[in-house]
């Protein structure tokens, strides 16, 4: 039986791609972005791939922090708005103080985080910057669900790379083999757990096609928060 449950948070647990578009949208408002984009839709379908693309270089160190923070803005805007650097850290501020403070939630979470708190250790794992993280916890209603949380920033290591997932055993004095990854990103979750040796359970919920490579560990694939506590069993 399993004694630790490794949990990715942002679209596994909180509604990320939901709160951080009710966010964005009121800045597109607010800012007068609208001069630039037929529609939000349409200015949404500039940021969220752009911002997708940064965080995928942030979490493999091909940019840094202050980089991905610059450039979700920028570069959505480019030929209508222009920022300064200072301007852009505080629009990023104020959109992480509004996103931060959304309370969207992935289907399930709460009942998930309940049953799994009877059971085990439940430790957030998660890429997010500190400046929010914990702020999402306890804003949601999550926080008196969880035992631990590690954060990549805290520790100069992201998710896929098997030092957080040590760190993150070592922390809470867990066995390779008392341990399991759930998480919604193959790239950071699944494979993470691949390179850490652990076994995982990929949150699927757009059924999406698993991806045809070599896989060492289990990986088992859950479409409903509620299918995993079943999967825990082995």
């Amino acid at each position: 039986m399993y004694k630790t449950i490794l949990i990715d948070l942002d679209d596994t647990l909180w509604a990320t791609q939901q709160n951080n578009k009710e966010a964005i949208h009121e800045l597109y408002h607010s800012e007068g972005w609208s001069s630039g984009y037929a529609s939000f839709d349409d200015f949404w379908q500039q940021y969220y791939p752009n911002n997708e693309e940064l965080w995928r270089l942030y979490r493999h160190g091909a940019i840094t922090k202050h980089e991905l923070t610059l450039r979700r803005f920028t570069q959505p805007l480019v030929g209508f708005r222009s920022y300064s650097e200072d301007e852009i850290l505080e629009l990023n501020k104020h959109f992480l103080h509004l996103s931060s403070h959304k309370t969207g939630l992935i289907d399930g979470a709460i009942e998930l985080l309940k049953y799994l708190k009877t059971l085990y250790q439940v430790v957030i794992i998660s890429n997010g910057f500190i400046e929010v993280q914990h702020c999402k916890l306890e804003v949601s209603g999550l926080a008196p669900y969880i035992d631990q949380v590690v954060l990549s920033e805290q520790i100069g290591v992201s998710k896929p790379y098997k030092e957080i997932f040590d760190y993150a055993l070592s922390k809470t004095h867990t066995r390779r083999d008392e341990a399991i990854m759930v998480g919604d990103s193959w790239d950071a979750d699944i494979q993470g757990a691949q390179n850490a040796k652990l076994p995982s359970i990929w949150f699927n919920p757009s059924n999406l096609p698993m991806p045809q490579e070599e896989l060492r560990y289990p990986v088992q694939v859950a479409t409903h928060l509620s299918d995993i506590p079943s999967q825990l069993w082995r």
